[in-house]
């Protein structure tokens, strides 16, 4: 617990200290004109309340990102925080608030366009296919896994009962990606966004009131989980850090940022709304990798059926209903059943909004917006029959989402170094460059040893790492230098 509680107040200092120097680094005018207002349109940019810009933000990010990856993550043992915790002040709040301050800078522009403007147009193209399969994909996997608990829940895990709440969830979708932002996500979001929080704290509260025995950071940060048997084939680095994703850093945030960038009312509430909620979701996630770590390690929960091989859903399901009662219950299907789905909406939304920026199709006429969006729905359901037909079809869906999410990230990490080395602030893009160079390292190590990959042997992990690591840095300067010559 002594690790957790300094964890916790580690996240709450970075968004205090190194927050405020990412802040100083950008330079935020709060004077300046802003899309909310200058391209106001009544369906994607709308001025709303800063309060209700950070609900949002917070929901359309965390998803059940930080409860399953952090859950997953705990299995690893330790280090787990440390990924939390360094991951989200140094590499994912800087990764979402200067997406997002970058989106406000450049008329709400999406990620392709970004990548376009600062690391040139044939980028540019790449990452828009690239940054549209990975919307797809969550969009597809936020379908299929709320699907699959609902029809549990309701006593009927039959294939047709699973194509039903499929069917409740698409249209859905379809209603929310469509309409107007202020119609359905603007009004509910932020009340499944205050679920999600009390949640977290309550969980927190238990913690402290039954102060379990779980792993300390000096008890050893090696893989815990290759001790008992599992997770051999999974060393930490790289797999701990694709892992833990939503909780430490994640690409498919620089997709939602700029959504809020087209909502904000002034370039100063980009600190408490980007950074602020993803040092709020690094809570959320450490909170999760603790309860997990105490499911996972502790003797004390062999009553709640404690197995390491148990999955996150199930994880989430015996804590919450086991520590608090029938109110957790309803808690919990809150935070595993409708978050995602808060989550895969916005995901058809960026999707949608990505394409329409590419093509210059005014969205504000619906008959465009179902141009656009009547295609990405028929590509999602054949990813979703593909899912149902086959049974290991999600998982290896999961798989390639969890390593195209993060390289998303590399790419908004490097866009987001450019800028800053654009705008001439001395050393300031080492604020960007380091983790956009540590997570070229992650993605390209973990699809060279990884079985969806190229299945080089585990051991090879560092060597392969530190080479990635150091060549990015070397190709950055190099590029940097002739850019200046």
């Amino acid at each position: 617990m002594y690790t957790f509680i300094i964890s916790l107040f580690a996240l709450i200092a970075g968004y205090f200290l190194y927050g405020k120097l990412v802040e100083r680094v950008f330079g935020p005018d709060k004077s300046r004109p802003v899309p909310a207002v200058e391209k106001a349109d009544g369906v994607d940019f709308i001025a709303m309340p800063s309060w209700k810009v950070f609900m949002v933000q917070f929901l359309n990010i965390a998803g059940t990102g930080p409860i399953f990856g952090a859950i997953m993550g705990a299995k690893f043992g330790p280090a787990a925080y440390l990924w939390i915790v360094f991951g989200c002040i140094f590499a994912g709040a800087v990764h979402d608030y200067l997406t997002g301050m970058l989106s406000i800078r450049n008329s709400g522009a999406g990620l392709p366009e970004l990548v376009g403007k600062y690391l040139g147009a044939p980028v540019k193209k790449v990452l828009l296919v690239f940054s549209v399969i990975v919307l797809l994909l969550v969009g597809t996997v936020f379908v299929y896994s709320p699907a699959l608990i609902l029809g549990d829940l309701a006593g009927d895990g039959s294939r047709m009962a699973i194509m039903l709440w499929v069917g409740a969830i698409f249209i859905y979708y379809i209603l929310a990606s469509i309409l107007p932002i202020d119609k359905i996500v603007g009004r509910i979001y932020p009340i499944f966004a205050f679920a999600l929080l009390f949640m977290a704290v309550a969980l927190m509260v238990c913690l402290f009131v039954k102060w379990p025995s779980i792993p300390e950071l000096w008890d050893g940060i090696g893989n815990w989980g290759e001790a008992q048997g599992l997770l051999s084939d999974q060393p930490i680095f790289p797999c701990l850090f694709i892992t833990i994703a939503c909780g430490a850093v994640s690409g498919f945030h620089a997709t939602q940022s700029p959504l809020m960038a087209r909502c904000i009312q002034n370039e100063k509430l980009g600190r408490p709304v980007f950074y602020g909620a993803m040092i709020t979701e690094g809570v959320v996630a450490l909170i999760w990798a603790a309860v997990a770590s105490y499911f996972f390690y502790d003797s004390g929960a062999a009553a709640l059926g404690s197995s390491l091989t148990a999955s996150a859903p199930e994880v989430v399901s015996k804590i919450s209903v086991g520590w608090l009662g029938i109110l957790g219950g309803i808690l919990a299907i809150l935070g595993v059943v409708v978050a995602p789905i808060t989550s895969g909406d916005t995901a058809f939304r960026s999707a949608r909004l990505v394409i329409a920026d590419f093509l210059k199709f005014d969205q504000k006429p619906i008959r465009n917006r179902l141009f656009i969006g009547i295609p990405l729905f028929i590509a999602a359901s054949l990813l979703l029959w593909y899912n149902v037909a086959d049974e290991n079809g999600f998982n290896v869906i999961w798989r390639y989402f969890g390593w195209a999410n993060q390289t998303l990230a590399v790419f908004a990490l490097w866009t987001a170094t450019a800028y800053l080395v654009k705008d001439g602030r001395g050393l300031s893009y080492l604020i960007a460059m380091i983790p956009a160079a540590f997570m070229t390292a992650v993605c390209v190590t973990y699809i060279c040893i990884a079985r969806i990959g190229f299945n080089l042997p585990s051991s090879w992990n560092w060597p392969i790492g530190l080479a990635v690591f150091v060549l990015s840095i070397l190709v950055f300067y190099l590029l940097k230098n002739r850019k200046k010559k």
